[in-house]
């Protein structure tokens, strides 16, 4: 466009370009804490197990369900996904008059997954004990049966496991840290199918068993546990150990000769 000047020049200066706007710095937003305040609609991804345990009153069979969201976040100035567990359920009834607590329980533990801290949450329940002796749920990392205070240590032990199998937690029941839960959930999406935690096998036993919370079908008693078999069960024909001075069941059904 030509432009026509009609008065006299006294000056000039040469148009500079304007500096670029820089772009936004995102603010640091951790992943692991951020607060869900409800239940999103819809659909969500959830695991469902049923957790085999032995105690005072014999063998129990419980199921769990653990659901789970994609949780967004800011770390270095970056925007990323993780996975998070947002709600626990226990099926009402399983426990004759003691559900409402453990419906209460789990009410709470979905809050506590809301509000970003269900690892302490699950390792404070993992303390409870009670006056009516160990209960033996799972297997540990070197194949031996795991004894828990209560019944409600064991039931969280559990829990436990079914966040270590999806990376939320590491063996130990410990928080993994973030960047790591980011590659999880990466990982996961590229691949189409649940990430798994990798072997220790630096750890590892010839004839060791990954704790699955104690709802596997190859509960059996490991080699080179060292403990010695006093018979065969009339129930389940698993093999029976000495245990408290009387004949019991070490595969699992709850049989024992005193009852």
């Amino acid at each position: 466009m030509t432009v026509e000047i009609t008065s006299k020049i006294v000056g000039y200066r040469i148009k500079q370009d304007e500096p670029a706007t820089p772009e936004p710095v995102l603010q640091e937003e951790n992943p692991l804490t951020v607060r869900i305040p409800s239940r999103p609609e819809g659909t969500l991804e959830a695991v469902s197990e049923k957790i085999s345990y032995v105690g005072a009153e014999g063998r129990k069979k419980v199921y769990l369900l653990v659901s789970f969201m994609p949780v967004e976040g800011v770390v270095g100035g970056k925007r990323v996904v993780i996975e998070r567990p947002v709600e626990f359920f226990f099926p009402s009834g399983q426990l004759s008059s003691e559900h409402q607590w453990i419906t209460a329980t789990m009410r709470s533990l979905s809050l506590a997954a809301r509000g970003g801290y269900v690892t302490q949450a699950v390792a404070d329940l993992r303390k409870v004990a009670w006056d009516k002796g160990l209960v033996r749920c799972g297997w540990n990392r070197w194949g031996k049966p795991m004894f828990h205070d209560s019944e409600v240590a064991a039931i969280a032990w559990s829990i436990q496991q079914i966040l270590y199998r999806r990376g939320f937690l590491d063996q130990d029941g410990n928080q993994v840290p973030v960047e790591s839960l980011v590659e999880c959930y990466q990982h996961r999406m590229q691949h189409g199918h649940a990430w798994q935690p990798p072997v220790e096998e630096e750890e590892s036993v010839p004839g060791a068993v990954e704790p699955i919370g104690a709802g596997s079908e190859a509960e059996k008693k490991p080699k080179g546990s060292g403990l010695a078999t006093v018979g065969h069960c009339p129930e389940c024909r698993g093999e029976l150990i000495m245990m408290d001075g009387c004949p019991t069941c070490y595969a699992g059904c709850g049989w024992s000769k005193c009852g």
